[in-house]
């Protein structure tokens, strides 16, 4: 069953309690069908055709329980070639139906269609999926929601309701446009017209008043907000006026539960709390805000503020579920954009549960170390050629350990599997930079980057650390990392160069924090570990689009083990070609 997440808490909530109660085996099967369209949406009074997934903007959710098959029939029936990526979902030996084009599959092209399969395994929580392919995520992306398995209980107090909370970047043009603009002259790409809450704008935004989405509660009651970063370019604050938010669970992933009054959530994360709200009818309205963090990025972003409203139910009114409309509406404090000291505070705060039931399971030791710088650099522009980058005879390039990615023009997975390899990519990713220098300090006079399709190889089952030094080349900025077919565990983090004798005797083994979207700090570092456990490519990319477009993407090899459960699985039958 295919369900809106823009349905009411009470409809909602109606699903959850039928998954609950139905008592479904381990393994059920759950059967979507996705309708790639185009559909007519107005926003800040400006009407356009955007791509969507069966006509519903933001898409309908994936509901699934710990231990159940996924199954998505997608079909394309707009002018762009489409792939969609279950974020966050290990894809345990069924990395065809990771979804990043030209990585594990080929797009999905114009009147094709493509199922996509996947087993829940060992997760529960909030997830996302989103289009992977240039920037049609902007409008096509919905939740993930995983429920524990039949007749096992959340680790924290049950809440009366659950609710997705997405944020997402709203363009008056069309992004397609605007990437293709920005790649063309090598300069940034004109930022958004808005942020949005469940793709609402909300009455911070000119003509946006009746565009807001309201969250409508009872005094008394307990609310799980799965909260979903779906905004392209920007990392967010957010807080709602007057309630402390507890932080239980992150990236699908169970933590010691902490109550703060603001979260931080990079592009690609997802947070879940627990909203208590008061014991009773308080006569008035609370604003929730969403507003972006930022450091010392090149050229423009979005500035702006995105507001729900949380509203009580008026136990006085002579109707049921009766909202006051006339009431105060109080206003949260957010950080200031640049607040790194929060941001850091805020991170280190979160740690693994790390019980009998949910243990930690950390790699003690290591088999594989590496070290990758990651941030922006430059091209030089074509001959003769006048370019919008940080010089007008440059182009802006990202890159990790100065290597700009190069999308292939077939699967990497696919040509790994057939053996034919040659000419698609090179398995000589470096483990290091080549030209080491003082990443967060005065940048080195040559900020141009190579390109190239490398990847990194890894054996079956090698215990891997990975650290990634943010650099200051073209300013210092924090970039979320997002790794595909893995969790991984935050063992460390810190400001300024990461010193390899002094920094791993802080990390943290025992109850880190696990993770699949991490943000490297602002001219700072994080060190991460993680278990080669799935065979197959896979992705590792920033999370702001704008990056990827420039080139801060790679992926890694895991080759199969040598056991039959540690082998890939072959590709299904109706894999698209190239």
């Amino acid at each position: 069953m295919a369900v809106s997440y823009l349905l009411p808490c009470s409809a909602l909530v109606a699903v959850l309690v039928l998954l609950f109660s139905v008592g479904m085996a381990a393994g059920a099967i759950r059967e979507y069908q996705f309708d790639v369209q185009m559909t007519n949406v107005t926003r800040l009074c400006s009407s356009k055709s955007i791509v969507t997934v069966n006509g519903q903007f933001p898409g309908p959710t994936v509901f699934a329980r710990e231990g159940d098959l996924v199954v998505v029939r997608v079909v394309n029936h707009v002018p762009y070639n489409m792939s969609i990526h279950w974020h966050g979902i290990r894809q345990l030996r069924s990395g065809w139906a990771d979804g990043p084009a030209y990585i594990t599959q080929c797009p999905i092209q114009s009147g094709q269609s493509y199922v996509y399969k996947f087993t829940i395994t060992g997760q529960r929580g909030t997830l996302w999926w989103h289009a992977h392919i240039s920037w049609l995520r902007a409008t096509v992306y919905g939740p993930i929601v995983i429920l524990p398995k039949p007749g096992v209980p959340y680790p924290f107090p049950a809440p009366d309701k659950e609710v997705p909370i997405m944020f997402g970047e709203w363009w008056t043009a069309d992004t397609e446009a605007v990437i293709s603009q920005a790649l063309q002259t090598g300069g940034g790409p004109n930022v958004s017209d808005a942020f949005t809450i469940n793709g609402l704008p909300g009455p911070l935004y000119n003509c946006s008043a009746k565009d807001t989405f309201k969250l409508k509660v009872q005094p008394g009651k307990t609310y799980m907000l799965r909260i979903i970063n779906a905004a392209l370019n920007d990392e967010l604050f957010f807080s709602i006026a007057g309630h402390p938010l507890t932080i239980v669970d992150v990236d699908a992933v169970y933590i010691k539960p902490i109550t703060v009054e603001t979260i931080l959530i990079t592009p690609g994360q997802t947070t879940n709390v627990l909203l208590t709200t008061k014991p009773s009818y308080p006569g008035a309205t609370y604003y929730m805000l969403a507003a972006p963090y930022s450091t010392g990025r090149p050229g423009t972003f979005d500035n702006t503020t995105v507001a729900g409203i949380l509203e009580y139910e008026d136990p006085a009114s002579p109707s049921p579920a009766a909202f006051n409309k006339n009431l105060p509406v109080l206003r949260p404090t957010l950080p200031q954009i640049n607040d790194t000291s929060f941001v850091a505070n805020y991170t280190g705060k979160l740690r693994s549960l790390a019980t009998a039931e949910y243990p930690a399971d950390v790699p003690r030791e290591v088999d594989r170390r590496f070290f990758f710088t990651v941030g922006l650099g430059t091209h030089p522009c074509a001959v003769n050629g006048t370019c919008q980058g940080p010089t007008n005879d440059t182009r802006f390039a990202a890159s990790v350990n100065n290597v700009s990615f190069v999308l292939p023009t077939t699967a990497l997975l696919q040509s790994h599997f057939t053996g034919r390899s040659n000419r698609v990519y090179s398995p000589n990713f470096p483990a290091a930079p080549l030209i080491p220098f003082n990443y967060t300090g005065t940048p080195p006079n040559n900020t141009n980057v190579s390109n190239g399709t490398k990847l990194v190889v890894l054996p079956y089952g090698a215990s891997v650390e990975l650290v990634m030094q943010g650099t200051s080349i073209l300013g210092a900025e924090s970039h979320p990392l997002h790794l595909h077919g893995f969790n991984f565990f935050v063992v460390g983090q810190g400001f300024g160069n990461f010193d390899p004798v002094k920094d791993p005797a802080k990390y943290n083994l025992v109850d880190p924090v696990e993770r699949n979207t991490v943000g490297v700090p602002a001219a700072g570092w994080v060190a991460i570990r993680f278990r080669a456990d799935n065979p197959g490519v896979w992705f590792m990319h920033c999370h702001l689009e704008v990056h990827v477009s420039w080139g801060l993407k790679m992926a890694w090899l895991v080759l199969d083990g040598d056991r039959p459960n540690e082998k890939l699985l072959p590709p299904p039958s109706d894999l698209p070609k190239c």
